[in-house]
């Protein structure tokens, strides 16, 4: 039997296991990526396994979250972040120089390669045929340390894509089609990889658009072949020496296929308040707009951008609309200017910010009260954007500049001909903003602010674990309702102490003080627990307050390693019915609960004291739970390097 994309990589990287669909598996990892909201701690933890130098073919530390500097503190972390890359051997992106995945889509990505995240949309290098998954930051700091990254097989979904998209349709309308039919939890515990005569009409950047919203699919990884298109794209790069071919076997199978027929999708938005919200654009046309952003991870490449400018070319902006263009790396913003597209956005009164996540991750660009903000970014959780009871909606850059123009949701076809986009003749190539490491960092100085404070130091798995419930939440519950982000809280990101008074503050203010005062404590979920970001904190936070138990009817991946990293236990209800009969305030009792995790436990019984006994599932790995019982993976490393 054949392989597929991801089969073959994985079978190249396998350390530890055999490539059956959710059996635990190591692979080694190529590449690490961090950004500076996760990124601090990651090399903090790094430094905590006391590793001198990175042991991956390449790291690079990103600086694109942190951009605002009201204060010293993200002034103080970029400092911090470019001295111990030096340090350590890990290549630096300044700030402004761009989105982590739009940089390393351009400059780093290379097919049949694995790559390791610390932020959730790390898949974007799918677009590029790499096998690329997001993490914590405490497994991405294990890989850069020459570890290998464990996680269960996944099942790869075949995506048949066929026919090729309309005028006024892009890539950003196939994945939220794909969001519309499957859910954020469609794509747990899978790989989605695209095949079919479709797939050769994408550009790179196209499918890196796709892969990168894969994520809110819920997915391990998106991954894309490595054809002639990709080959173009390394040639434009001037990478092409890295370029090989990686297609699907002719008879490989997948766990199941769904096809689309690119030429029958029409423009497609995602409502408030989720991803998956998702209904046609002309469904809802009409709704007036006050902010319209094209940028974050997913679409602002020169293409995404370049399409806006030029169906604004013979138009104005509608006097209510503030048009706001986040460009994603530098590369971007000269190869607009050199093509006259930037002197049309300028022209016009686009805001003209400088490359990074800017509002995507709550930092700056809030939307006025009462308003719609029509945004070609991830995510629209509730009050993410930094305004509360907002209504942002996710959309393409032909909605996006379409409804810019009326002062409306728009839908593009109704503008008449389509833009039609060319790359520059020369296209221009500047790393200025990447800088390379020393061949020996033994005599950099590492350089650290004050609010860079020492990791917290836990203590391993009680016998018996007694903890009372402090917080019951519903399904759908995201790392940004655990542990918010926006301009005020990101900064904390370097101290844990300060940023562990947030933790779940949109949702219960007193939280922090309740887990201190009742420590340890544990958290109930419903369904998906933990969706979204791939941000560590929301497992170190809790786990500094005492939180040691969430007993959830599911978790998200990313967010259930995170809690494995930290030494907080994740059932799930055995019986989802379950759920009803545990209120907040009740104690929670698992006796001899060590014994049974090193045991190898399937089930534990929980007792919910003075009402009834019920069963969790313990679905963890030998490793999961050795770590677990440790205390947590720092805890569980510093144990393996001294023996």
């Amino acid at each position: 039997m054949g392989l597929t994309v991801t089969e073959k990589i994985i079978s190249k990287h396998l350390i530890e296991g055999e490539m059956k669909p959710r059996s635990p598996i190591a692979i080694k990892i190529d590449q690490t990526l961090t950004q500076d909201a996760t990124g601090t701690m990651a090399y903090l933890e790094f430094e905590a396994i006391g590793i001198d130098r990175v042991r991956t073919e390449l790291s690079v530390s990103y600086v694109d979250h942190n951009l605002l500097q009201s204060d010293f503190k993200n002034a103080d972390d970029h400092r911090f972040l470019q001295s111990i890359a030096a340090k350590i051997g890990a290549y630096f992106s300044k700030p402004g120089n761009g989105i982590c995945h739009q940089v390393h889509l351009e400059r780093f990505a290379v097919p049949g390669k694995t790559l390791l995240g610390s932020d959730s949309h790390t898949p974007t290098a799918g677009g590029c045929s790499m096998l690329a998954i997001g993490a914590g930051g405490l497994d991405v700091a294990m890989a850069m340390a020459g570890e290998p990254f464990y996680l269960n097989m996944p099942e790869v979904i075949g995506v048949k894509l066929t026919g090729s998209l309309p005028d006024w349709v892009s890539a950003k309308d196939v994945i939220l089609e794909l969001l519309r039919r499957l859910s954020v939890k469609g794509g747990v515990g899978k790989v989605m990889e695209y095949f079919g005569p479709g797939v050769k009409t994408l550009s790179v950047t196209d499918r890196a658009a796709i892969a990168n919203l894969g994520t809110e699919l819920g997915a391990t990884s998106t991954v894309f072949p490595s054809d002639e298109v990709t080959l173009e794209f390394l040639k434009m790069q001037k990478r092409e020496e890295c370029w090989q071919e990686i297609v699907a076997d002719s008879d490989a199978q997948y766990i199941e296929i769904i096809e689309i027929d690119l030429s029958s999708l029409e423009p497609m938005i995602a409502c408030p308040s989720s991803p998956d919200n998702v209904v046609k654009v002309k469904d809802i046309e009409g709704r007036p707009v006050h902010q319209v952003i094209i940028g974050s991870c997913a679409n602002s490449s020169y293409r995404d951008i370049a399409v806006a400018a030029k169906a604004l070319e013979d138009r104005s902006i509608h006097p209510q609309v503030s048009f706001e263009i986040n460009p994603g790396s530098k590369q971007v913003l000269e190869n607009l200017d050199v093509s006259g597209h930037l002197k049309t956005l300028i022209h016009v009164g686009a805001r003209i910010h400088q490359s990074g996540c800017l509002g995507c991750i709550g930092m700056g660009q809030a939307p006025a009260t009462n308003t719609i903000s029509l945004r070609t970014f991830t995510r629209n959780f509730p009050g993410r954007s930094g305004t509360k009871n907002d209504q942002v909606y996710l959309c393409s850059p032909e909605t996006a500049v379409a409804s810019a123009i009326t002062g409306k949701i728009t839908d593009p076809r109704t503008l008449g001909e389509a833009p039609k986009i060319s790359w520059p003749s020369d296209y221009i190539i500047n790393d200025i903003g990447i800088i390379e490491p020393p061949a020996d960092g033994s005599e950099v100085e590492i350089i650290r602010g004050p609010n860079i404070k020492p990791l917290p130091k836990f203590d391993v798995l009680p016998d018996d674990l007694i903890v009372t419930v402090i917080l019951k939440v519903e399904d759908n519950i995201t790392t940004d309702h655990i542990m918010p982000a926006g301009s005020k809280i990101l900064p904390l990101r370097s101290n844990i102490e300060a940023i562990s008074e947030y933790v779940f503050s949109a949702i219960d203010p007193e939280f922090p003080k309740k887990a201190k005062e009742n420590a340890p404590v544990a958290i109930v979920g419903g369904e998906n627990y933990g969706q979204g970001s791939s941000r560590e904190h929301a497992a170190l936070a809790p786990r500094y307050l005492g939180v040691r138990l969430k007993l959830v009817k599911s978790f998200a991946r990313i967010h259930k390693a995170n809690l494995i990293n930290f030494g907080i236990v994740p059932l799930i209800f055995a019986n989802s019915k379950d759920y009803e009969e545990i209120s907040q305030g009740d104690t929670l009792i698992i006796k001899d609960i060590k014994q049974a995790l090193l045991s190898g436990a399937k089930e534990l019984e929980v007792e919910i004291k003075d009402k009834k006994k019920i069963k969790a599932i313990c679905d963890l790995s030998e490793r999961d739970r050795k770590l677990i019982c440790a205390g947590g993976l720092l805890n569980w490393a510093k144990q393996k390097l001294s023996s």
